[in-house]
Formats: C-alpha cells, sequence, structure tokens
C-alpha cells in the first residue's frame, strides 16, 4: 500500500495501541465542525469567524482602517467568546489531566451545549440574524470553538489541530521530499485539510440555499455521536489514556 494511502487509513483506523488510540477519527470529526460553524459565522454572521482568530484579528485591522463590510464589534465578540471558551476548557483540561479520554468528553459535553444553544437561538429567532441575536450567536460559537481548541491543543494529536491548516500545509510542502524532508505525511495532513473543507462546502451550500440552521443541525448530531464514543473512551484504561510527556 503506497505510505499516502497508509498514512490515511491509519488516521481513519487507528491502532487501538498506538500513543494516541482512537483519537485521530475523532479530531478529524471536530475539523468538520469547524468548518461548518465558520460557514455560519462568515456567510450568515457578517465576516466574522468563530474558530480562526487569525482571521478576525485581520478582520479587526480592517474594520480599524474603515474597510466597508467588516465590524469591529462582531471580531471582538469572537474573540472575546473565544478567549472565554480557551480558559474554561483549560480549566476543564487541568481537571481532567490524568486521562486523555474524559479530557476529550468533558470538553466535548460543554462544546456542544454552546452549538446547541446557538441553534436553538437560530430556530426561536428565525434568519436573518441581526441585532442582538447576531452577538449571540456569534459568542456561543466562539465559546464552543474555544472550548475546542484547548483540548485539541491539549491532546496534541500530531497534524489534528482541528481548527488550524497553516502549519499542517506548510508540513506537508516542507516536510516533503522535494524540499529533503523526511516526508510529508500527506495522508493524515491531506485529511485534515478535506476535513475542514468538507465541512466548510456542505455549509456553506446550507447557508446560500436557503437553510442556515442546517449546518449547525449537522453540527450538533456531529459533537453528540463524538460526546457518546467520548463517553466510552472516558472508562478505558489503555496507553494513549495515560497523559502526554512534555520535552
Amino acid at each position: 500500500m503506497p505510505v499516502v494511502l497508509r498514512e490515511a487509513w491509519t488516521t481513519l483506523v487507528p491502532d487501538m495501541s498506538d500513543r494516541h488510540g482512537p483519537l485521530p477519527p475523532l479530531m478529524l470529526a471536530l475539523t468538520v465542525v469547524t468548518g461548518l460553524v465558520d460557514a455560519v459565522s462568515y456567510l450568515e454572521l457578517g465576516r466574522v469567524f468563530v474558530a480562526n482568530m487569525t482571521g478576525n484579528v485581520v478582520f479587526a485591522g480592517f474594520a480599524f482602517a474603515g474597510a466597508p463590510g467588516f465590524s469591529l464589534v462582531a471580531s471582538f465578540v469572537a474573540l472575546g467568546g473565544f478567549v472565554a471558551g480557551a480558559v474554561t476548557g483549560g480549566r476543564l483540561v487541568h481537571r481532567s489531566h490524568a486521562h486523555r479520554g474524559r479530557m476529550l468528553l468533558h470538553a466535548l459535553c460543554a462544546e456542544t451545549t454552546c452549538v446547541l444553544a446557538a441553534l436553538v437561538v437560530t430556530l426561536v429567532s428565525g434568519s436573518p440574524y441581526t441585532g442582538g441575536v447576531r452577538f449571540t450567536l456569534i459568542a456561543l460559537l466562539a465559546v464552543g470553538l474555544g472550548l475546542q481548541n484547548a483540548v485539541a491543543r491539549a491532546l496534541a494529536v500530531p497534524d489534528l489541530k482541528t481548527t488550524v491548516l497553516t502549519l499542517t500545509i506548510t508540513g506537508i510542502a516542507s516536510d516533503g521530499r522535494l524540499a529533503g524532508g523526511p516526508g510529508s505525511k500527506a495522508g493524515r495532513r491531506v485529511l485534515s485539510a478535506a476535513a475542514m473543507l468538507a465541512g466548510a462546502l456542505v455549509g456553506a451550500m446550507g447557508v446560500l440555499h436557503g437553510h442556515p440552521v442546517l449546518p449547525l443541525v449537522l453540527a450538533v448530531v456531529i459533537l453528540a455521536v463524538a460526546c457518546l464514543a467520548a463517553c466510552v473512551l472516558a472508562r478505558a484504561d489503555a496507553p494513549w489514556t495515560r497523559p502526554l510527556v512534555s520535552g
């Protein structure tokens, strides 16, 4: 089997005795969620990201410069919500540090609650989402993705950060044979990019075809399934559940 296909296969169907056990496919699922919710936030809530904070910092700069179509308030609400989610996620991570399965479960339950709350707001208010409803949705989704980012960072599954692709794509190029590197690990890295692309594509299709609630419904379903899986993993006692040794 070619190396790329083998890397992709072991990401989707991991060896349970591997250091990260069953975590890679769950990280891919969360990457799909990222694409779904950012499609909603950018296309439906007005040029703001709830997962990609680099984009929001850049958008804030555009807004400061007076560029039309960018909201400084929306960017700051997203940034504030994301930081609040990351702080909450950090507390959950540190409390569950001894067991990576429980760490994932606690963070996923909190994230699912946030995204589900956002879904309820969209169903009750109806589109278009303006004023306080818009900012409430931005805040709820940003808190949820801040939680996700905190746990993904703590789990530290290689090349599966769930919200950041810049370093992943850089690795494909700079680690490849063409660059004189040891190997691009393209199988896993391309899967990560494809997962976000798929989420963004489905999310955008929902918004553009008049079904802005659909991406959030799908995100909640994916998160709910991930929570059920994490419930099982929280009872595991395999080597992958133990904390990573830093340094």
